[in-house]
């Protein structure tokens, strides 16, 4: 595995809050500002960083995209949301379900595809309640009033991916736990062979949680993987706001990446950007 060096964490990052005791880390992103891509070494080994839009910074408006990872001794839960910018307020949905499954992975022993199916209809009624009260329209003019108050009865909506990785067996070997729906990245390689395909052929656009509806355009896709003690793996995640990752296919070092989510290139990002690797 390669060797990976210790991040130097505070208290509160200018893009999320890291902490770090012991056995274990915490990382939530924050949707207003910039984090610098980062790694933490634990029993697994993580890189993060977040970025906003050029549009979003200019404006001063929140990131769509939220990010959380949660380290405790052997295990390491994870969720990855992109907000759909034609809902409404897709920030909220985001941030809402990113720290709602992040709970229910933290506290749920036994993960099925029926579990966080149920589970994320279950979250409709209070994120609705939520979302109700989160903006007042009784000030606003009219025309704009209905315009909001139709787009916000359509429900807020985000992407995501969730999971578990476990290190079993004294960490000599390990299983690791997936749920997903939208066009958000998956990679996986395994003893440096990209084992992509599985998850390309189901991230689609069309599917996303709502607000409203829960799981919209099927059902969540589950994956589900024991590794032995021979292997390695190397599972990376990223919103589309770094699809120049797509074409490759090797290690990228931290400052290739960070230059991505600089896009000095292009005068900032075009869209929120996202990114989590681990490997174990």
């Amino acid at each position: 595995m390669r060797a990976m060096r210790m991040a130097t964490l505070s208290a509160s990052d200018l893009g999320g809050h890291a902490e770090y005791r012991h056995d274990n880390f915490r990382y939530v992103s924050v949707q207003t500002g910039e984090q610098p891509l980062t790694r933490h070494q634990g029993k697994l080994s993580c890189r993060y960083g977040y970025g906003r839009s050029a549009e979003t910074v200019n404006q001063g408006d929140a990131g769509q995209d939220f990010v959380a990872i949660r380290m405790q001794g052997n295990v390491c839960h994870f969720v990855l949301c992109d907000g759909v910018g034609m809902s409404y307020l897709g920030d909220f949905a985001a941030r809402f379900l990113g720290s709602a499954l992040l709970e229910w992975l933290e506290t749920t022993p036994s993960l099925t595809a029926e579990g966080v199916e149920q589970f994320l209809h279950d979250l409709t009624g209070p994120a609705s309640e939520q979302l109700k009260n989160l903006q007042p329209l009784d000030n606003s003019p009219l025309l704009l009033r209905e315009v909001l108050m139709e787009k916000r009865n359509q429900g807020s909506q985000a992407m995501y991916i969730c999971g578990r990785i476990e290190l079993t067996s004294g960490g000599r070997k390990s299983r690791m736990w997936l749920a997903w729906q939208g066009d958000s990245r998956i990679r996986l390689w395994r003893n440096d062979q990209e084992q992509s395909e599985q998850f390309q052929k189901h991230c689609k656009t069309s599917e996303r949680w709502s607000t409203r509806e829960g799981p919209v355009g099927g059902t969540p896709h589950i994956f589900e993987m024991k590794g032995s003690s021979s292997d390695s793996f190397r599972l990376q995640l990223y919103t589309d706001g770094l699809n120049d990752l797509d074409a490759i296919g090797t290690y990228i070092p931290d400052e290739h990446i960070q230059v991505l989510l600089d896009a000095a290139h292009t005068g900032g990002l075009e869209d929120d950007a996202a990114f989590i690797e681990l490997e174990w």
